[in-house]
């Protein structure tokens, strides 16, 4: 009999192939990479429809040291992308930041709002510590983890949410953007802005 772990994870995509995924262990924030290959049925269409950013409840099963799903559900449906060397950084987190520096701080943050007024997500910009670390790619790979701020976004909402990382190409910064909604109008300008 194969032995199984379970957990909650959140899914992010890997960055060593296509074929497989990055669990990370919301407790924890533990690694582990499950192959999308090789299953049919109903756990067959649960695996093809997971999305970077999904909370799941999973079941693995290890054979030789490989990590497989054995059942699955996802529990939140908040998406994760990420944009490399992005131009026409927008207003709300240039002052963000500009805000930090003028600081001296690493990490600065603000609430984002409609043109209601009403709040729609938060932004985060932290320094890009040149030469030392690789800030965008940490969380890129998980050994940053985002999902305490993901967790302090749901304080007063409820998932799914999207959340965006981006690396400007003309602005010494990391950004974070999470949207409240992750179908409504502030995530889709940063999709259609940077992600299309």
């Amino acid at each position: 009999m194969q032995p199984t772990t379970a957990g909650t994870y959140r899914v992010l995509d890997s960055t060593r192939g296509p074929d497989e995924l990055l669990l990370l262990d919301v407790e924890s924030q533990d690694p582990t990479y499950v192959t999308t290959v090789g299953y049919e049925g109903d756990l067959g269409e649960a695996v093809a429809e997971l999305e970077p950013g999904n909370r799941i409840d999973a079941t693995l099963s290890w054979d030789d040291g490989a990590p497989r799903f054995a059942d699955l559900a996802i529990d939140t449906r908040t998406t994760i992308e990420f944009a490399d060397g992005a131009t026409d950084i927008f207003e709300v987190a240039r002052e963000t930041w500009n805000e930090a520096r003028r600081e001296g701080a690493a990490m600065n943050s603000r609430v984002t709002q409609d043109t209601d007024g009403e709040e729609n997500g938060v932004v985060y910009t932290f320094a890009e510590q040149a030469g030392q670390r690789d800030l965008y790619g940490e969380f890129r790979d998980g050994v940053t983890p985002l999902e305490p701020l993901i967790d302090r976004l749901g304080e007063g909402s409820e998932p799914p949410y999207a959340a965006f990382v981006i690396r400007p190409a003309e602005h010494p910064f990391v950004l974070v953007a999470l949207a409240l909604d992750r179908d409504a109008l502030f995530a889709e300008t940063i999709r259609d802005t940077y992600f299309s």
